[in-house]
């Protein structure tokens, strides 16, 4: 992890954000030496990941069963 102010951080900014582009590097940026931000490169999440609360998610019926004539609405009979 790499440090900046934020003097440097403001003046070099292309050049950092190409660097992190090019190498992943993470870098801290501090005002009078305390860290305020990180700097870290974007990833994109995993869309084959499930989510958390998916996985509590339970179908308590047959989703390919057919339906009933109670269970269509009115306008649809």
């Amino acid at each position: 992890m790499k440090t900046l102010n934020i003097h440097e951080a403001k003046t070099k900014l292309s050049a950092v954000l190409a660097e992190i582009e090019q190498t992943g590097e993470v870098y801290l940026i501090c005002r009078n030496g305390k860290p305020i931000a990180d700097l870290v490169p974007h990833q994109r999440p995993d869309r084959l990941k499930t989510h958390p609360m998916v996985r509590d998610v339970r179908i308590k019926y047959d989703p390919t069963e057919p339906a009933t004539e109670d269970e269509w609405p009115e306008e649809y009979r």
